[in-house]
């Protein structure tokens, strides 16, 4: 197993899930603000904020959260959040890259810095781990949506360049510029897709050992704890013998 979604497997398995959910339903709601001040007000003219939506509701985010958030965006009221980038290294030298919405750029920063210092890591400057990874466009269905073979004739037909099935779900990647199509391809067939998202994809891994794995998962999680972070991706390998014992 390789990337994020591992190490979240392991915070889940702390039973924090209910801290874990508070944090994800303000991410959506704050993304569907910022989409909706940032473009045309109808979702159907308006990818960004109709697959902010689509996120919010696979999340179970209350429709009156939403229609706040939606409200708040269009009529310039609550704060004025601004996307940014932060990279570094962490344990073992594992590229990480994080992405925030804030309203308050040095808070954000302070707080970036600190966990990295704090967890053996170390914040960089734009563009000192980026070149690891590739922008790409995801889109994830519940395994129940369609069978392997289905959704991977679906996603070639709507122009995909992968997709991935398991027991987890589906996961179709496509080109930045592909995403808005490739969704609505898939949606006319499947339903709306859990999630629709841009995001980094590692080039390569990097293996990291037990004593190393520990700690990298403490940043990974400290990071995953702020509530300016929108999405935290690293480029780490972890064995499941590793997985297992610090679970």
């Amino acid at each position: 197993m390789a990337g994020h979604s591992q190490f979240k497997n392991i915070m889940y398995r702390k039973n924090r899930q209910d801290a874990a959910r508070a944090r994800r339903f303000t991410r959506l709601v704050r993304e569907i603000q910022v989409a909706a001040r940032s473009g045309l007000p109808d979702p159907a003219h308006n990818p960004r904020l109709r697959s902010a939506i689509q996120a919010a509701k696979a999340a179970n985010v209350p429709k009156e959260n939403i229609e706040r958030a939606i409200r708040k965006g269009q009529g310039g009221e609550g704060e004025a959040y601004e996307e940014v980038r932060y990279e570094g290294y962490g344990p073992g030298g594992v590229a990480i890259i994080v992405e925030a919405l804030t309203d308050n750029r040095n808070r954000t920063a302070a707080e970036i810095r600190a966990a990295f210092s704090k967890h053996g890591g170390s914040l960089g400057e734009s563009g000192s781990v980026a070149f690891q990874f590739e922008r790409v466009g995801i889109v994830r269905y519940p395994a129940e949506a369609a069978d392997a073979d289905s959704m991977l004739e679906a996603a070639i037909e709507a122009g995909a360049e992968d997709c991935q099935s398991g027991e987890e779900g589906h996961e179709i990647r496509c080109a930045p510029e592909e995403l808005a199509a490739v969704r609505d391809a898939l949606e006319a067939r499947f339903g709306p897709p859990e999630e629709a998202v841009l995001t980094w994809q590692p080039q390569v891994t990097v293996p990291v050992a037990e004593d190393k794995a520990q700690t990298l998962f403490k940043l990974l999680e400290a990071l995953d704890e702020s509530d300016d972070v929108q999405r935290v991706v690293a480029n780490f390998e972890v064995s499941e013998e590793v997985l297992a014992r610090l679970a």
